[in-house]
């Protein structure tokens, strides 16, 4: 069969919402600050005073950050990592005998146990170093084995899997597929069941860490049949199982240590015994994976930034121009302040969702989100500013530099580490729309049946009532607020004055949420097209939370006695950077081209522009857009790599 013939799951726009929807964690069983801010309540009270870790967990996380940064700097050459393009065997060996791929695993299972707060701190080290083996650690315990079947697998399995993912196996997560991304409601890989096994067919794309992983996560189809409920299910599977086949391993513009490729399952025997959770739950187990999971993007991010700041200072303080240091121009000092108050914040965020996520008092499926989005998004920025501060020498690679005498800093490496986290577990796109989802569910829940086209008149009666009732206690709580009175959050008045912002803060939270009530009466069923409205009103509520996080650190690292002076000084010069880019994201949820714009990608894709591209020749090579993945038996050599060589299956 020919590429251009690959039979597709075809499936509606409605059934492909309706399987998200069903995917999502529809309850809210715990408080949630975000939550809270895109409703218009600023509840400070759910994170300040800053929650804190305990005595012990502080003492073993520090004691593994001491053993982790020696290693770090004496074992990992991130320069060689970049010219090979490979994670030397040497390297994992050392971060296994160091305990690095069970941090987040019980000791009970020979895991060292470490918070997610410790976690992060580890995440970023590692990842300042060579942002590749951060993300095969990342991979391996945020979204791989070990975090599912901590919260959904059997004690057997984890008694079977636990201890191996701890101390010798590395794991991966296996979902998207060549024609299936962000739209899982059109997952082709199947797996039926035989006995008391399933058998996998299909094709899985962008596998990190399957090159080298010795254990799977799969996210398969089950046929609906008799005594088989069916849908998207997750299993454990052991990589050397016959039938598996890594293809091809994938090369991209950054992260060259990678291990990122694409995996075929042919008449692959996975016993029941390894299925995690029932079947069909298999993206509600990913989605919530992914709500703590997500952290650790951010947390290579604000490692990245830290970074981005120390070359940013000493570069901008030897470089002289027209008589005096670059930093010194206000140019260039503008750039400076940027990053340093945004990797301040960045933190902060990162500091606060992580103690939030060890407490488990919240619910932070918004704030973890919002994290990754935010964290991305401004990691890029200071890349980019960086690279600009540095100039030509910014976009020259560091062997380049290093050939002709000068230090080998490699900012434009770190730039093309940092795009792909823009679309690693959720882009910013698809971020948008989820956390969207989240901000609206309170509306949804009392009124969106009103909106919903299939329901009766019954249905939008009794759903009238319902919104009318809710509506009535919500919107008169909009007007006013503490955000109001001169005197509010006044203990956050020290060295300088941060209850301003939050003043701001709480005022702006009222608005964002009139807003939304009002686009939502507007648009009504048509709010969800609306995605240019709708990532305005997420990048708002960002902001915000980011705000928020920097003004209680601030506040924290000031009731500590260390560096409190500065870190005022940091919450404030963000704070003010971020309400200027909230005020412009306000005045384009009402002014902007989103109509304009739709109209010319109509004619974009009916070939009204097609003279706009004469003139030009395409260097692309010839081939389908989308890949083949047609379910049989692979004809290719088998690329699989296990580190150290050796298959430690069972």
């Amino acid at each position: 069969m020919s590429a251009t013939t690959t039979p597709r799951t075809n499936v509606t726009e409605r059934e492909a919402r309706q399987v998200a929807e069903a995917a999502r964690q529809q309850d809210w069983h715990k408080p949630s600050f975000a939550k809270e801010l895109f409703l218009g309540r600023f509840r400070l009270d759910l994170i300040h005073p800053h929650p804190l870790p305990d005595a012990e967990s502080v003492r073993r996380g520090e004691e593994f950050l001491t053993k982790l940064h020696a290693f770090c700097e004496t074992a990992i050459d991130s320069a060689r990592i970049e010219r090979e393009a490979r994670i030397p065997d040497e390297v994992v060996a050392g971060l296994k005998e160091l305990g690095a791929l069970g941090m987040k695993i019980d000791p009970k299972y020979d895991g060292l146990g470490l918070t997610q707060l410790y976690y992060n701190k580890a995440l970023a080290l590692v990842g300042s170093v060579s942002p590749a083996v951060g993300a095969l650690l990342s991979a391996h315990q945020s979204i791989g084995v070990p975090q599912p079947l901590k919260m959904f697998g059997t004690q057997e399995q984890k008694d079977a899997f636990l201890p191996r993912c701890a101390r010798t196996d590395i794991s991966a997560f296996l979902l998207t597929e060549p024609d299936v991304g962000s739209d899982p409601a059109r997952l082709a890989t199947t797996a039926v069941p035989e006995g008391d096994d399933y058998v996998l067919d299909g094709v899985k794309l962008w596998t990190t860490n399957g090159v080298v992983a010795d254990l799977l996560v799969v996210m398969a189809r089950v046929p609906k049949s008799e005594g088989h409920k069916g849908g998207i299910t997750a299993f454990v599977v052991e990589a050397a199982s016959e039938g598996i086949t890594v293809e091809h391993r994938n090369a991209f513009m950054g992260l060259r240590g990678i291990e990122n490729g694409v995996t075929r399952f042919h008449q692959v025997r996975v016993p029941a015994a390894n299925r995690i959770g029932p079947e069909g739950a298999g993206l509600k187990i990913a989605l919530t994976t992914l709500n703590t999971g997500r952290l650790s993007l951010p947390a290579m991010c604000a490692g990245a930034g830290k970074w981005c700041l120390k070359i940013a200072r000493e570069w901008a303080a030897e470089r002289e121009q027209w008589g005096k240091p670059v930093a010194l121009h206000e140019a260039v000092g503008s750039k400076i302040s940027f990053i340093a108050a945004t990797t301040f914040a960045l933190e902060a965020v990162l500091d606060l969702s992580s103690q939030m996520a060890d407490e488990d008092r919240n619910d932070i499926r918004i704030e973890a989100a919002l994290a990754k989005l935010y964290g991305s998004e401004m990691a890029w920025l200071m890349a980019d500013e960086l690279v600009q501060i540095r100039g030509g020498r910014g976009y020259e690679t560091a062997e380049s530099l290093r050939a002709r005498g000068e230090r080998p800093v490699p900012a434009e490496q770190i730039l093309r580490d940092l795009r792909i986290n823009r679309i690693f577990e959720g882009s910013t796109e698809i971020m948008h729309l989820l956390i969207a989802r989240e901000a609206v569910d309170a509306h949804l829940s009392v009124a969106g049946d009103l909106i919903d086209p299939d329901k009766s008149l019954s249905d939008k009666a009794r759903a009238g009532a319902s919104a009318g009732v809710f509506y009535a206690k919500w919107l008169p709580k909009l007007v006013a607020g503490p955000g109001q009175l001169p005197t509010a959050y006044g203990e956050f008045k020290h060295h300088v004055d941060l209850s301003g912002h939050l003043r701001y803060v709480e005022r702006t939270a009222r608005k964002l949420a009139r807003s939304t009530f009002y686009a939502m009466s507007r648009w009504q069923g048509r709010m969800e097209t609306k995605q240019g409205f709708l990532g305005r009103i997420v990048d708002i509520g960002a902001e915000l939370f980011a705000m928020s996080a920097a003004c209680v650190r601030a506040e924290r690292l000031r009731g500590e006695g260390e560096h409190g002076r500065e870190a005022y000084q940091l919450a404030d010069a963000f704070c003010r950077q971020a309400r200027i880019r909230v005020d412009e994201l306000f005045d384009r949820l009402w002014t902007n081209t989103d109509d304009l714009d739709r109209k010319v990608v109509e004619g974009v894709l009916g070939g009204a522009y097609t003279w706009l591209e004469e003139g030009v020749l395409d260097p692309s090579g010839e081939g389908p857009w989308i890949a083949d993945a047609t379910p049989g038996p692979s004809a290719h050599e088998n690329a699989r790599r296990p580190f150290g060589g050796q298959d430690t299956s069972t």
